[in-house]
């Protein structure tokens, strides 16, 4: 039985969730919560039962088995990358400069439903604003950079690695080409914290997860719930 890092953990309501018109605050989160027998419920579906795996589990050691074989080689030639960065440039040129903030991005992730329970991201706070970093002068034709920083909800959760993937195909199919993206775990979160860093990471083996079916099938369920 997996054990809190916290004895008390607060579930949010996805009103409770940061948004633009607050001011992204999320001072008044810590406030208490009146329906007892409410948070009592939510707590219990932390509490996963190992001795039956599901689903999510399942998928969690096909990915661990994926992202840990030797990346395949780079395929694409010099020339067809020069190509490739031509065309990009010659589309950024019409395209209107908005550059990126942090509270997009944690409008784009703070949906995602956990791969085992009906609860969100950033219910769970698995996803926070203020772990969000984005640096974009708002150019179309510079690389920009997005960094989130995730809370898995125990410091050995079985399901870092899979969260982690569905925020970066989530981010991978809503931003540019230009944009860069690094998911980390935050630092002290998890016990393996360095491996699965390097995993989400890495584009070719993440490219590799993506086109199985099984992963897919779970990713694509935890992105069916972002607005």
């Amino acid at each position: 039985m997996s054990e809190f890092i916290n004895e008390n953990p607060v579930v949010l309501d996805n009103n409770q969730l940061p948004s633009r018109k607050d001011g992204g605050s999320q001072e008044f989160l810590l406030g208490d919560v009146t329906d007892e027998e409410s948070v009592q419920r939510k707590k219990l579906l932390f509490k996963l039962d190992h001795s039956a795996k599901s689903p999510a589990l399942e998928s969690v050691e096909l990915l661990d088995r994926l992202l840990l074989l030797d990346a395949p080689p780079d395929l694409t030639s010099d020339e067809e990358s020069e190509e490739t960065e031509e065309d990009f440039h010659d589309a950024s040129e019409t395209e209107k400069a908005d550059p990126i903030d942090a509270q997009e991005i944690y409008d784009l992730l703070a949906h995602i439903t956990d791969p085992e329970h009906p609860i969100s991201l950033g219910q769970l706070s698995v996803v926070n604003l203020e772990d969000i970093e984005v640096h974009d002068s708002g150019n179309k034709e510079e690389m920009a950079e997005v960094i989130v920083r995730i809370t898995p909800t125990i410091t050995h959760c079985s399901l870092a690695t899979l969260i982690g993937l569905g925020i970066r195909v989530r981010l991978d199919r809503a931003l540019n080409p230009r944009f860069r993206i690094t998911i980390l775990l935050k630092k002290g979160s998890h016990q393996s914290e360095n491996q699965v860093n390097k995993q989400l990471n890495d584009k070719e083996r993440v490219a590799a997860a993506c086109e199985n079916d099984q992963l897919l099938s779970v990713v694509s369920k935890m992105l069916s719930t972002c607005k």
